[in-house]
């Protein structure tokens, strides 16, 4: 990971997480928006930026457990997993297409210590040994339909399920997690998404309109859209941003 780092333009950043964007201010012409409130924090990964152009923080890593539900496309799970690593954070992946996550596996694999990323068969991540020194988030991409895994939120062990759609166990999931995100959809399934987070109508029907790399980012009080702007060493591995793979 060290030589990717230094060869990305992230040297020294490691440890510390990643720099917020290096964009200009980016402006949603989206009525209604700057009213709602920001359900993410200031300590932690930048998962993007507000409406207003200001950094929104997500924190993972966590004493209690925390467990995150993303309806959207792999591309912003995978710019999500690089910036834990950046801020010092193991991810195991849960997947059945170990092969869309090669590219990044071997762009941070670290000859000198244990692996930063570990992907496995759906059903098979063993105990993870999270901690406090040691934390872990735990990327299950499983499809619409992932199984009652083993794996569990746990302190210092954070869980994000990405569903490329709204699935029949789409509202279980949701409703069970401390923090939903959602990327452009059907508009059947922002409905169904508005009923299960109580979305107001108007913010409902802006769901099926969402631009590529834009996530809404919700709880059952406070949400908040937020783009996500990859760095020119994530859009060299992982490209542009895009709702589908």
């Amino acid at each position: 990971m060290a030589r990717w780092a230094r060869s990305a333009g992230f040297a020294g950043l490691f440890g510390r997480g990643l720099v917020g964007p290096r964009h200009g201010r980016h402006a949603v012409p989206v009525d209604g928006w700057d009213a709602l409130a920001l359900p993410l924090g200031d300590d932690g990964v930048v998962v993007g930026v507000d409406p207003g152009g200001e950094p929104a923080v997500l924190g993972l890593n966590r004493p209690s457990p925390y467990d995150i539900t993303l309806v959207g496309g792999l591309w912003t799970a995978q710019v999500l997993a690089l910036r834990a690593i950046g801020a010092g954070t193991r991810v195991a992946v849960e997947t059945g297409r170990a092969a869309a996550w090669a590219p990044l596996t071997r762009a941070v694999a670290d000859d000198d210590g244990p692996p930063w990323v570990t992907v496995h068969d759906v059903g098979r991540v063993p105990p993870l040994g999270a901690s406090a020194g040691g934390p872990v988030v735990v990327v299950r991409d499983c499809g619409t339909r992932p199984p009652r895994g083993r794996v569990a939120p746990a302190p210092w062990q954070s869980v994000l399920t990405l569903l490329p759609h709204v699935s029949p166990v789409a509202p279980r999931l949701m409703e069970k997690s401390a923090l939903v995100g959602v990327q452009r959809v059907s508009p059947d399934e922002a409905e169904q998404i508005g009923r299960i987070m109580g979305l107001p109508h108007t913010e409902t029907e802006t769901l099926s309109t969402l631009a590529d790399g834009v996530t809404l980012w919700c709880t059952p009080r406070d949400r908040q859209l937020v783009k996500t702007q990859a760095t020119d060493a994530e859009s060299g591995l992982l490209g542009a941003a895009r709702r589908m793979d």
